[in-house]
């Protein structure tokens, strides 16, 4: 046999850092993977959104003025409703400052891309600095995910899928 055909012979140390480098490779590849904990929720509330009832079976008592209450809120957010009957709303977690609040858009943006990969897309033509819209398939229903600034004076991100009329 032809010496070119033999494998070069790998050292312990180039077993090692050919190891590392893969352990490195497979680790980023399981973290670009990982979901959100809230993105069963997600993912049902985004269902519901493209069904003959739509939100019916979520939505739950009055509150003050249009909103309503949700049965199905998104771990680890706050204040999830509906405004009327059409458009569900929640808000993440309080920041102090804008920066912070611009950060965890950007992660809440990956975030639920990674969750509703397959099926839902950006509309790069519609986004602007701390503020992005995302389209269904069949363009039936949009997701808009923004920073705003509380009555107190805090940073959040806040979501909002809402039903498109046609």
């Amino acid at each position: 046999m032809s010496a070119s055909l033999h494998a070069p012979r790998r050292t312990p140390a180039c077993m090692c850092v050919l190891t590392t480098v893969a352990l490195i490779n497979v680790g980023s590849i399981v973290q670009a993977a990982e979901v959100p904990s809230y993105c069963a929720e997600l993912k049902q509330v985004a269902a519901l959104a493209l069904t003959r009832d739509k939100f019916a079976s979520i939505i739950g008592a009055a509150r003050e003025g249009n909103f309503l209450d949700s049965k199905v809120t998104l771990p680890g957010w706050g204040d999830c409703s509906f405004y009327g009957m059409r458009t569900y709303t929640c808000d993440s977690q309080a920041f102090k400052t804008a920066d912070e609040g611009n950060a965890a858009h950007g992660k809440v943006l990956e975030e639920v891309k990674s969750c509703l990969r397959g099926s839902w897309t950006e509309d790069e033509s519609r986004a602007s600095r701390g503020y992005v819209v995302l389209h269904d398939e069949r363009q039936s229903a949009s997701i808009t995910i923004n920073t705003d600034l509380t009555e107190r004076g805090q940073h959040v991100v806040r979501l909002i899928l809402f039903l498109r009329s046609r």
